[in-house]
């Protein structure tokens, strides 16, 4: 991929799956890109899939011993460690300790206010959520937001360096827990779950409705694109016209339900029966070039404009 970053050098701090894909973005793009976590046996792990994702242009990838070789002249740092803020906050104290004073600090918390995990750091004007939707190497948007101490430019220079290396930022105007992605995943799964629970219909059948009918048009358009569309006259005419029924099916909405042991079996179960002999290596790797295929697919069909219709 022939992009010019202004930061030349990243480290990964954590190389599970989210990690790792982090790191084929960074090097894909020619960065120097430096992996380090803390469990010895996670590296050779990444180490194995990525060797098995680059191309011949991609940058040098450098497992590290310590997280001060990893960070000594990198220029930003993507944390992906365990979803906890404990953990998250001391993983940025040690840092903040080790990065040069120029290096931004980016974690891909799913969730966590980074006011909460820069909290008592020395550098906190440095520090930044850049969320990524999972796998990063393949689906571009990344959530961005800093905390309250977070200075304008780590924003902007976040955002730069994204965009450089093949991503689309969407900045957050605050703070909520799970940003929007996850927020409106999981009012989807709340949902699934219930129908699940009362028997409305089974794992294939929600699946399918998702897979087949509603996913395909949020490939193209968001919800409110979607509803913009769905009437001639456009979202004031659908949410206008039809308010009373969509209020009425909002407050039917299930409550959150729990997830207990049987139902996520039942759930496995399902799953399992419908992959059938195909493991799940081999759905994710459909499932990631699939996406390619559709993203290839939209960038050479835009929308088109009003002036662009007649020629």
């Amino acid at each position: 991929m022939a992009l010019s970053p202004a930061i030349r050098t990243v480290a990964i701090v954590g190389t599970g799956v989210i990690g790792r894909s982090w790191a084929a973005v960074f090097a894909r793009a020619g960065c120097e890109t430096r992996l380090f976590d803390v469990d010895p046996d996670q590296l050779p792990r990444a180490r194995v899939w990525l060797d098995g994702q680059r191309k011949p242009d991609w940058g040098p990838i450098v497992a590290c011993a310590t997280v001060d070789a990893a960070l000594d002249t990198a220029g930003y740092v993507q944390e992906s460690g365990p979803e906890r803020l404990d953990v998250k906050q001391q993983l940025f104290v040690d840092l903040d300790r080790a990065a040069p004073p120029s290096a931004i600090l980016a974690s891909s918390t799913s969730a966590f206010d980074m006011t909460e995990i820069a909290r008592g750091l020395r550098h906190p004007e440095r520090c930044i959520v850049a969320h990524p939707v999972n796998p990063p190497h393949v689906i571009p948007a990344v959530e961005v937001l800093g905390g309250i101490r977070t200075a304008v430019d780590v924003v902007d220079r976040t955002c730069d360096l994204l965009r450089a290396v093949g991503q689309t930022p969407v900045v957050l105007k605050k703070h909520v827990h799970g940003f929007i992605l996850n927020r409106l995943q999981f009012a989807l799964v709340r949902e699934a779950i219930h129908l699940l629970q009362h028997d409305v219909a089974d794992v294939e059948a929600i699946d399918a409705v998702v897979r087949e009918g509603l996913g395909l048009r949020w490939a193209l358009l968001g919800p409110f694109a979607v509803a913009d569309t769905n009437k001639d006259d456009g979202v004031r005419a659908y949410f206008g016209g039809y308010e009373q029924w969509i209020i009425d099916l909002m407050n039917q909405l299930g409550p959150t339900p729990s997830l207990d042991g049987d139902l996520i079996e039942r759930i496995g179960k399902a799953l399992d029966g419908a992959r059938g002999e195909t493991s799940r290596a081999e759905v994710r790797e459909w499932r990631d070039r699939m996406v390619v295929e559709i993203r290839r697919l939209k960038a050479d069909n835009p929308v088109a404009r009003v002036g662009e219709r007649a020629q």
